[in-house]
């Protein structure tokens, strides 16, 4: 295993730049995430740690080696950096024997020990060994793919949206497989996705990349609690987001008067309340009354769009309730804020 360094790495096609002076830090032996939307570097920050792309300024560096950087570019198959692409990529005339030894150095004799010993770490039967590609599923393949990037025991695994072809069922449990697999083997690995909450629960670390550039970097629970900003904040899971004003230590906004996250500085703020935070109960026995506009129902859970009042700033608001027993559009309810708020300052 080994820690990955970027330092001030600036990338792109043509004339354009993708990535402006990028830093980052992924510990040996621990996973970060790259969240971000479409076009905002994630996967040309991958080509540039794999050695696909050269960066055009700044260093890339594996445990205690420079491989780009300085005047120093070491091609791809010398890095020692396992990829698993989004679609697995398995030879098809291969088997999967034949596709996990496919990089292994000789000699030959000992490939069938090193392959059995690699379906194991990723959960898979040592009877498919000579099966092919197409005669597997979908999480069968990626499983193998993950294998095949292991096999070499490479100083760092890259995920390029490994489980996004899969659907629901499969992804969650290729998902842990590939998890329980990289901590098996003490791989640092840094997995590139588009998923809010693959990164949140697969990562130690999450980095939000917006405009080639990273915006936070911090544990998944700091993330999605503590968001730098508003942009990360709505990037990052659903955010109600209502003007407030700070008076006496606390927050006053069309939700009530809430406490709130950190150092408090007098003056209008944006105040910041994840869905789930709010709490419905009969009208007149909370914060504050509302009328339940629409509900979005999703089986373990449902969404209430709530309308306080016309003349409340930020009147409309969610709330995330338990699916069992959603209210229905037109009931009065109270609702409640829990644990403290996160406040930014307005623009300007």
């Amino acid at each position: 295993m080994s820690e990955v360094r970027l330092r001030s790495v600036t990338a792109g096609y043509g004339r354009e730049d993708v990535l402006h002076g990028v830093d980052l830090v992924v510990p040996a032996g621990t996973t970060t995430a790259i969240l971000g939307g479409s076009g905002s570097g994630k996967t040309t920050l991958l080509r540039v740690i794999a050695g696909f792309m050269r960066p055009r300024s700044g260093e890339v560096i594996l445990g205690n080696r420079t491989v780009a950087g300085d005047g120093v570019w070491v091609p791809p198959e010398r890095r020692g950096v396992g990829y698993v692409r989004q679609e697995g990529g398995l030879f098809p005339h291969l088997s999967v024997a034949g596709n996990i030894a496919f990089g292994l150095p000789w000699p030959r004799r000992r490939h069938r020990a090193r392959v059995l010993e690699l379906l194991e770490v990723v959960g898979l039967s040592a009877d498919l060994a000579d099966r092919r590609p197409d005669q597997l599923s979908g999480g069968q393949q990626q499983r193998v793919a993950l294998a095949r990037a292991l096999a070499p025991r490479p100083e760092l695994v890259l995920l390029d949206e490994p489980f996004s072809s899969l659907d629901t069922a499969l992804r969650a449990t290729t998902r842990e497989a590939t998890a329980q697999a990289l901590k098996a083997t003490g791989a640092t690995a840094i997995l590139v996705t588009h998923d809010q909450g693959e990164a949140l629960s697969f990562a130690d670390e999450v980095a939000i990349m917006g405009s080639g550039a990273f915006q936070q970097v911090a544990a998944p629970r700091v993330v999605y609690g503590e968001p730098v900003d508003a942009t990360v904040a709505s990037f990052l899971g659903d955010a109600v987001l209502v003007p407030g004003t700070v008076a006496d230590g606390v927050v006053v906004c069309g939700l009530g008067s809430l406490p709130a996250q950190g150092e408090l500085r007098g003056g209008e703020v944006q105040v910041m309340v994840r869905p789930e935070q709010i709490s419905l109960s009969e009208a007149g026995t909370g914060e504050r009354d509302a009328t339940v506009r629409s509900v979005s129902y999703f089986g373990h859970d449902a969404v209430v769009e709530l309308d306080l009042a016309d003349d409340v700033p930020g009147h409309v608001v969610r709330a995330r309730v338990v699916g069992l027993t959603p209210p229905e559009p037109g009931d009065r309810v109270a609702l409640t804020v829990m644990g403290p708020v996160r406040t930014f300052p307005l623009a300007g």
